[in-house]
């Protein structure tokens, strides 16, 4: 079980984060801000490298929420809730089976959210029932220990909690950026629960490679142009986002939390104060990444991890 006392040392700093969000909130939801015009007329889209070998790609959705538009994608005047999706990614590569962003496990109601501070249980809870990592492989005859490696777009809880259904000897690889804010000092920060990594073997990865799309830094993780990840930073400060090859000469880009839904790509919003001021580790850096979703060229499908009508369309096909 996830480290209860720890949620419990965090909620005073916390609850105090939240009524400052909520302070600034009804503001931000009458005059959003702005684009930058500047930066986008800034943005060129470098190709990406050439696809020597594509790459299978498996959606396992394991849980559903929903959130106010208002709040997704801020200036937004409807009073809708948006569906929200969470689950993982199986990608199959000629040379490694591997899972981006291992999302949920089984009970993750009673095993993590624990660990986090109050109110933030409240906030992210996805509907119950959801379906255990472990659970969703089974539906398709995936042994877990067949799983070479996870990759986690970033170490929010709701991206990495599946590990706990994994052996472990399965490692997780993911930007040293982000390892060393979610794990070093004393406290988690909001969002992250720091159990699920407990004795995992964690390979710290190095994004030096040359600008692809509008991104301003990459690392080709096979050396064929199949599996490109990209920085995207803001959400967390090692928040990445995995462009795929995909058959039929698709590319999918895995974009993580950089945006929650894909309105907030085609009108370039943030998410309101509350609960952006909570999640988003650098807001104006967030903002940035977000122009860069919206400058990408029309071929790139960019699946958010909570937009749920994108990630169904996705596991649709």
């Amino acid at each position: 079980m996830a480290d209860s006392a720890e949620g419990r040392t965090r909620t005073l700093p916390t609850v105090l984060r939240c009524c400052a969000a909520l302070a600034a909130t009804p503001g931000r939801l009458l005059r959003p801000r702005r684009a930058d015009a500047g930066l986008l007329a800034r943005l060129d889209s470098v190709p990406p490298p050439a696809a020597r070998a594509t790459v299978g790609l498996t959606v396992l959705l394991q849980g559903r929420m929903r959130a106010p538009t208002t709040i997704v994608a801020e200036g937004v005047r409807e009073f809708g809730h948006l569906p929200m999706a969470m689950g993982a990614y199986l990608v199959e590569h000629p040379r490694a089976r591997f899972l981006v962003d291992p999302a949920l496990c089984a009970h993750v109601h009673q095993r993590v959210l624990p660990g986090l501070p109050f109110p933030i249980p409240l906030l992210v809870a996805p509907d119950k029932p959801v379906l255990g990592l472990g659970d969703a492989l089974a539906a398709r005859d995936i042994d877990p220990a067949g799983i070479d490696f996870v990759l986690p777009t970033h170490l929010h809880w709701d991206h990495i909690s599946g590990v706990l259904e994994l052996p472990d000897s399965v490692p997780v690889r993911l930007p040293s950026a982000e390892l060393a804010w979610a794990l070093d000092g004393p406290y988690a920060p909001a969002g992250v629960v720091r159990a699920p990594l407990h004795g995992r073997s964690l390979d710290p990865l190095e994004l030096d490679g040359p600008p692809v799309l509008t991104f301003e830094r990459s690392l080709d993780l096979f050396g064929d142009g199949s599996v490109v990840l990209v920085d995207m930073a803001g959400h967390t400060p090692g928040s990445i986002g995995v462009l795929l090859a995909t058959s039929g000469g698709r590319r999918v880009l895995l974009a993580g939390d950089a945006v929650w839904n894909r309105l907030q790509i085609s009108l370039i919003r943030e998410k309101a104060p509350m609960p952006g001021q909570l999640f988003d580790a650098d807001r104006d850096t967030a903002f940035e990444t977000i122009h860069r979703l919206h400058a990408l060229p029309a071929d790139i499908e960019v699946v958010a991890a909570h937009d749920y009508d994108a990630v169904a369309a996705l596991a649709a096909r």
